[in-house]
């Protein structure tokens, strides 16, 4: 396998990741529990185990494929080549996001909560710069891109490194993990350092407070990157999928389990020091096992062209920044209808944001330069070249 040419499987199973981003944000009003920006006045347990599960693994699966996406943007690129790239591609979009994309969705859930000002009144608030709740400046859904953006001005020299000739020697060191089913020993590390520290530190996506989950994510993002730099270990993944995705299946269904028979690390019930760590320790396998295995599978079965992936390819990063601010603007009214269940709302949710978001990208972003640019896609002259190394 040439790792110099981007892997069509891997674009493919990007796609999908950002369409389970889609399903799970438009769900996220309507399940128990959980905050969210707007809320349904009823709410459903059901969905929020469907929400539970795609929760432990969509980011680290979105994560694990930036990393192959890192790898194949540095070769034939300088350091600094790659960081302006990632400047312009990761960047820039963030400040549109945090300056023009995000503060709708402030602004409709502060009305939903009883603000009365006009959207001007409300957005001159933003350049206070106080930060989301208390205020009203946020990267909200757009963390990702924060984050992705500084594994990689960190880490561009070791990219630079790993994917140049001088690497070959630690290359094919790693050959030895392509043996048997030795490739899992990279959920190791990932594993140990959630169990460890996730209780003190939970998940904020804020980089401030998010000690934990900030090199948890990372360990994903570096995985991607190994394993594309040495392809043995894509193949072991390929060869292996069932087995991990046996692990996974099972490691789900122990911790649903735990869960509902009250041994969950966040349960005030909770008083079984071994079964609450093995809860704990639990879930980061999950999200490995099903990583690994989706990826094992894609590579099995999605390494393959269609006509319309060129489209998607291309549409995709602007989807994910569009469509939250579409689903809270969308929600503020749609929980307001009375006489609907919840699952025709969801369903409505999802098929409405896809249909706008889609909308916007393809009649206001796609054909323009200037959107492009702002939204982190290729210039428009260079459409042709799709298959490019982003």
């Amino acid at each position: 396998m040439d790792t110099t040419q981007r892997q069509t499987y891997l674009d493919w199973l990007r796609i999908l990741s950002i369409l389970g981003v889609l399903f799970f944000h438009s769900a996220m009003p309507y399940v128990a529990e959980d905050s969210w920006h707007i809320k349904n006045d009823e709410t459903s347990n059901l969905m929020m185990e469907s929400n539970y599960f795609l929760h432990l693994f969509r980011m680290p699966l979105l994560f694990f494929i930036s990393g192959t996406v890192s790898y194949f943007m540095m070769q034939r690129r300088s350091t600094l080549n790659f960081i302006g790239l990632r400047f312009r591609r990761l960047f820039i979009p963030l400040l549109v996001g945090m300056f023009i994309i995000v503060p709708p969705q402030i602004y409709m859930e502060r009305l939903n909560n009883g603000y009365t000002g006009t959207y001007w009144e409300f957005y001159k608030t933003v350049f206070n710069f106080v930060p989301y709740p208390k205020g009203n400046f946020s990267w909200h859904h757009l963390w990702f891109i924060a984050y992705l953006f500084l594994y990689d001005l960190l880490f561009a020299p070791l990219f630079a490194w790993m994917a140049s000739p001088k690497s070959i020697g630690i290359k094919t060191k790693l050959e030895v993990l392509a043996e048997g089913k030795r490739v899992y020993l990279l959920m190791v590390p990932g594993i140990v350092w959630f169990a460890a520290l996730v209780q003190k530190h939970p998940e904020t996506n804020d980089l401030v407070n998010d000690g934990c989950f900030f090199f948890y994510w990372l360990f994903f993002l570096l995985a991607g990157f190994i394993c594309i730099a040495q392809p043995k270990l894509m193949d072991s993944l390929e060869r292996n999928r069932q087995f991990a995705l046996t692990i996974g299946f099972l490691s789900l269904l122990l911790v649903d389990y735990l869960r509902w028979n009250k041994f969950d690390p966040w349960d005030v019930h909770s008083n079984n020091s071994l079964l609450i760590f093995t809860s704990i320790a639990l879930r980061p396998l999950v999200a490995w096992s099903w990583v690994l295995a989706i990826v094992g599978y894609g590579k099995k079965y999605l390494n393959r062209k269609h006509k319309v992936l060129d489209y998607l390819n291309q549409a995709v990063y602007p989807f994910y920044i569009l469509h939250q601010t579409v689903i809270v603007v969308l929600v503020y009214y749609i929980v307001q209808t009375h006489n609907e269940s919840i699952l025709s709302k969801y369903i409505y949710t999802v098929g409405m944001t896809f249909f706008v978001t889609v909308g916007i990208y393809h009649l206001l972003v796609k054909p323009y330069a200037i959107p492009r640019f702002l939204l982190g896609m290729k210039p428009k002259v260079r459409e042709k070249h799709l298959i490019e190394k982003e």
